[in-house]
């Protein structure tokens, strides 16, 4: 038995050095690395030894056969040899297939990050617009800002701070100031400038707000 076992070890020895160098010669010249030979050998000696483990499990008896039958011991030579033939195969199909879910998960890993963001920034203002403030003490910056208010941009604030919709429209804020486009987005640039406005970006186009830090100004400013 012991003379057997040392047979079947130089079997899978040899098949998986022979098939690894197979392989090398195939496919060496797509990694031209001074160590992918070792590498190579490696990768088919281990994939030989392989066979008895992936025999058991599948319950064949071809160790056991071919101990005293010639013919099942080159049977068992060839499962050896495809074994360690097909290693870099498998290697290479495993490496893609990890590389390629890899980048999957990655980009849809960047499309919920960009969608929370864009979630974050619409739902900031809803959040400010339910929350009480502490009013208690006066804020030197919206007493300045307030202050520095014009007459476009008190009146912008109040559109946007006013009516059915919290997320406004270009368009509509025009509508309702009765002013040009141009004018009325030159006061939404210095407003957001100024943290008294904010825009976000969604599937509708650009939206703009009010921010909190606007409405303690636009209360100020009545």
């Amino acid at each position: 038995m012991a003379n057997h076992i040392f047979i079947l070890a130089t079997v899978m020895l040899l098949a998986g050095i022979f098939g690894g160098l197979v392989n090398y010669y195939l496919y060496g010249d797509k990694d031209p690395d001074a160590a992918s030979l070792p590498r190579f050998l490696v990768v088919g000696v281990g994939a030989s030894f392989l066979v008895p483990v992936v025999l058991d499990m599948v319950n064949s008896e071809l160790v056991l056969e071919s101990q005293g039958d010639p013919s099942r011991l080159l049977i068992f030579t060839g499962f050896c040899l495809i074994s360690a033939l097909l290693s870099r195969f498998f290697i290479d199909n495993l490496s893609d297939r990890i590389l390629t879910e890899a980048q999957v998960a990655k980009s849809r890993s960047e499309e919920v990050q960009q969608n929370l963001r864009v979630i974050q920034n619409e739902l900031l203002p809803l959040i400010d617009t339910e929350t009480e403030q502490d009013m208690s003490s006066a804020d030197p910056q919206v007493e300045e800002a307030s202050n520095d208010l014009d007459v476009t941009s008190a009146q912008v604030l109040k559109i946007l701070s006013s009516g059915r919709f919290i997320f406004r429209s270009l368009a509509g804020v025009c509508r309702e100031a009765n002013e040009e486009e141009s004018t009325i987005l030159k006061t939404l640039h210095v407003l957001t400038t100024r943290s008294l406005a904010g825009k976000v970006s969604g599937k509708n186009g650009v939206r703009w707000h009010i921010t909190e830090k606007g409405r303690r100004v636009l209360e100020a400013n009545l």
